[in-house]
């Protein structure tokens, strides 16, 4: 079986065969996307990874067996997109008047506020990150990745991706200091 760098050298002249690369990684994609972004984005999202990785395969940096930091780099780009996309359209709707009511909203907020006691505090702690440092916790604890593939998928040096988790860790740690989640935030957050 061929690694990805081998698929992606072939692609160059039989493009077909780029469809190997979503076959063994889009999994892996949509569930960090959809951790990321929502299910409503995610089908969208993982599609366009796949299409900027294909258009962009020329510049893969070779000698890498496995393409899945790459993919988790450029999906990190395009969910922060997604976010910027939202912000601004959130900033149009403001501009344009308050939204009706929607009948249910009732309903979705009973849903939010029978939740887990954690996690709106966690979701809180996290949007509060810088997204440097959120991205690289990320695809740390949910994607189980190494530092190094992490330096790799977001094209910063591994001192930087050490440094980032640090002051993630920290700024969480004391977010879920007063509602007593030491146990959960060590199982979450440090993948330990």
């Amino acid at each position: 079986m061929l690694d990805d760098d081998a698929v992606i050298a072939q692609s160059w002249q039989q493009p077909e065969r780029f469809a190997v690369l979503f076959d063994r990684h889009a999994a892996y994609i949509h569930r960090y996307i959809t951790r990321r972004a929502g299910p409503q984005a995610a089908e969208d999202l993982v599609a366009e990874t796949f299409l900027t990785a294909f258009r962009k395969r020329r510049r893969y940096q070779h000698g890498y067996a496995s393409a899945r930091p790459w993919l988790y780099g450029i999906a990190t780009h395009l969910v922060g997109q997604h976010y910027r996309d939202q912000a601004r359209q959130h900033r149009l709707y403001q501009a344009a008047g308050p939204a009706p009511v929607s009948p249910d909203f009732s309903e979705r907020a009973d849903a939010r506020v029978t939740a887990t006691a954690i996690r709106p505090v966690l979701t809180e702690a996290l949007a509060g990150l810088p997204p440097g440092d959120r991205d690289v916790l990320l695809l740390i604890a949910w994607e189980e990745l190494s530092y190094e593939e992490v330096a790799r998928a977001l094209g910063i040096p591994l001192g930087t991706v050490r440094s980032r988790l640090y002051r993630a860790r920290v700024r969480l740690r004391k977010a879920l200091a007063p509602t007593g989640a030491a146990a959960t935030y060590k199982e979450i957050v440090t993948n330990e």
